[in-house]
């Protein structure tokens, strides 16, 4: 087992990563940028060492800074957390040429999984179903129009780097396809430096399930479930569940098992996340990507499982065996995860940094609140907007949704603009509570004076 791990992130996964490792009597190194000197996760951290200035290009992005720290930490291994370096394979490359085990899979595997079109191919070998689309990148604006004239209108043209929505658009007809080429490639090219496109068949109302799965060294691989992330708005998550509610029993076993053939024909090792939709009116369901990573909405199959996967991450990366069967990962109960994001949904979701001047958190049996905000804390204006993840657990759904639903009243966030509005809505709304959403429900149904009397 490693003695020290460097944690190459910041905020609350940083945290979580420190939790896991004290546990495990494992000392951390932590690294940070200007904007976030003084926070009070550092302090929990043996050391910590600023690496830069307050945009992440100029500290959460830099490897060379952050292999330097990991030097004079002496550590034995770096944890990227999620998001800046997380699946960048040529980190984990450099990571391994100077001898300090990556937190995640090899940078071949993150190659192969880690490009859209590369990981289509995967799948398909792997007898995955596959959404019907271009076999590789559209190289051309002749080919775009003839594969979407076999698909059919609408298609979907999407980056083969990166995700989160961006260089993404629904083309309608010819004329928007040929607009949205040209959109798509300059954003996925500003975004990912990567500025390939491919196309897919629109499915209309689709759900959006994932597999939680984990790979060690020794050619184990299990699942942890399903998760719904079907409420999005821009194709960011706002809420997820595990189990997924309306899955049949049959395609519950098809879809992970499919995702558990994928990564293992990849020579996936670690924990990542493998992402499908799945077409309402006949419920089969499609790949889309895989997320070689641990994800932000992780809680909910650790709840559901009871499987600690921070701390299977480090064992696994350290050689150890998973030390459980697949028959031994129970699916107990119903988990949520609700994202709370310093953002104003009264002005189209714009971010919301400033100072936290008050903070009530709620509490209870089942509740769990992953954050290292506190009352005081200065939200800056430089990274992602989430402030934390409000997370519940209980028998059922029915039960999980009444227990959301009171912590989210108990919630107080002043000094920021937050969710919390948006998310009272959401889990108070009867679509949600019956399960009748898609990935386009928010967009499509919700307004701002919704939320104007909360």
């Amino acid at each position: 087992m490693f003695q020290r791990i460097l944690i190459a992130n910041r905020g609350e996964i940083a945290l979580r990563v420190i939790r896991a490792c004290k546990e495990l009597g494992i000392e951390t190194v932590a690294v940070f940028s200007e904007a976030d000197r003084g926070a009070h996760y550092l302090e929990l951290a043996d050391e910590a060492y600023c690496i830069g200035g307050r945009p992440s290009s100029e500290s959460y992005l830099m490897i060379n800074r952050i292999i330097s720290a990991a030097e004079i930490g002496n550590v034995q291994a770096i944890h990227p957390g999620y998001g800046f370096l997380a699946e960048n394979a040529h980190f984990a490359e450099v990571c391994k040429s100077c001898d300090i085990t990556f937190i995640g899979p090899t940078h071949e595997a993150m190659n192969k999984l880690g490009d859209k079109v590369s990981a289509k191919l995967i799948a398909k070998a792997a007898k995955v179903p596959l959404v019907p689309g271009s076999e590789g990148l559209i190289t051309s604006e002749e080919e775009a129009l003839r594969v979407a004239e076999e698909i059919g209108y609408p298609v979907l043209i999407k980056a083969t780097a990166g995700g989160g929505g961006k260089g993404m658009r629904v083309a309608m007809n010819a004329i928007s396809l040929q607009a949205g080429l040209k959109a798509a490639a300059v954003e996925a090219e500003k975004a990912f430096k990567n500025a390939g496109v491919y196309l897919e068949k629109y499915i209309d109302r689709p759900r959006h399930v994932e597999v939680q799965v984990i790979a060690d060294h020794h050619g184990a691989v299990r699942h942890l479930w399903e998760r719904d992330c079907t409420l999005q708005r821009r194709h960011q998550k706002l809420v997820e569940e595990a189990p997924a509610p309306t899955l049949p029993k049959e395609v519950r076993k098809e879809l992970c098992e499919a995702a558990v053939r994928l990564v293992k024909s990849a020579g996936y090792t670690n924990a990542g996340t493998v992402e499908f939709i799945v077409d309402q009116s006949t419920n089969k369901f499609y790949f889309i990507e895989v997320n070689a990573r641990i994800q932000v909405e992780h809680p909910v199959s650790e709840l559901i499982s009871g499987i600690d996967l921070i701390k299977s991450q480090i064992r696994v990366a350290a050689g150890e065996p998973l030390g459980f069967t697949q028959a031994q990962v129970p699916c107990n109960g119903c988990a949520m995860e609700a994202r709370i994001n310093a953002e104003d949904p009264e002005n189209g979701f714009r971010g919301s940094p400033g100072t936290i001047t008050k903070l009530r958190v709620p509490g209870g049996l089942g509740v769990r609140w992953d954050s290292h905000v506190y009352q005081g804390y200065t939200i800056p204006p430089n990274y992602d907007s989430m402030i934390g993840k409000l997370i519940v657990h209980k028998p059922t759904r029915d039960e999980a949704i009444a227990c959301m639903r009171r912590a989210l009243d108990e919630f107080v966030v002043e000094g920021v603009k937050t969710t919390i509005p948006l998310l009272r809505d959401l889990f108070a709304d009867k679509a949600f509570q019956t399960s009748q959403i898609d990935t386009t429900y928010i967009e499509r149904t919700w307004t701002p004076s919704k939320a104007a009397g909360q």
